[in-house]
């Protein structure tokens, strides 16, 4: 059984982001970049269901600049088997990366398809459920435990009640949450084992997926700084401070 992990390079979780002074984008310059917190627990659970013998391959993909291909290799220090990166400059929209996913799911033909549920730089939430539906494959949001049977994947993913248990019928596509596992640290030996992997480049024009952006940013800001709160005597203090404030 094969798995394809989708893995995205981002602006370090630890890194205070900042908007450009002309309002256009995010300024990445200088900025420590890593792998997405959400697909680096969907790398692990992959590793961890080939460890128990479930999955006999792992292939990492991730679209974007050359530079990914440092996230590639982090993907195959953890233990992915062989990484695909789809080299492009382009700003890719979450539809554009679900089709450029199926397209590679096509060739490669996995039956398990892991992705974290978000990338923390857009917050889109939309690649998992948009390749599902393309690939026309069960779906299984906000894991937080995955069991792999022969034919079908036992996902239990969060919901605003608490949790739900569904049964997915292979090939399925599986978006990871933050409970699902805790990543490994990568051992510097298996960094430089990592060198030694297969890495194929493709470009979205092999692929034959048009990635022509269909969004357009008009401005980016940062939020308004919050005014600090206050304290108040009592509850009829409070109602009146909510009625002065509109609120009720």
């Amino acid at each position: 059984m094969k798995a394809l992990v989708a893995v995205k390079r981002v602006v370090d979780y630890n890194v205070k982001v900042r908007v450009k002074a002309d309002g256009s984008d995010v300024d990445i310059g200088n900025v420590k970049m890593s792998m997405n917190p959400f697909d680096e627990i969907a790398v692990e659970e992959a590793v961890r269901l080939k460890e128990a013998g479930k999955i006999s391959e792992i292939v990492a993909v991730s679209l974007g600049e050359k530079k990914c291909e440092e996230t590639l290799r982090t993907a195959l220090a953890m233990g992915a088997d062989r990484a695909i990166h789809v080299e492009t400059d382009a700003k890719l929209e979450p539809l554009a990366v679900a089709k450029l996913l199926k397209a590679v799911a096509d060739k490669e033909q996995p039956q398990l398809l892991l992705l974290g549920k978000q990338a923390i730089d857009d917050d889109a939430n939309q690649t998992a459920q948009m390749l599902a539906a393309l690939l026309n494959a069960a779906q299984g949001t906000f894991a937080a435990k995955v069991v792999l049977a022969d034919n079908e994947v036992l996902v239990t993913r969060e919901i605003d009640g608490g949790s739900e248990t569904v049964a997915l019928t292979l090939p399925a596509v599986i978006s990871a949450d933050l409970r699902l596992n805790e990543p490994r640290f990568v051992k510097l030996p298996n960094i430089m084992a990592a060198k030694k992997k297969p890495l194929e480049k493709v470009s979205p024009t092999d692929l034959g997926v048009d990635i022509t952006p269909r969004v357009k940013v008009l401005k980016m800001a940062e939020p308004k700084t919050r005014q600090a709160g206050v304290k108040v005597a009592g509850v009829a203090e409070l109602v009146e401070k909510l009625n002065q404030a509109r609120v009720i």
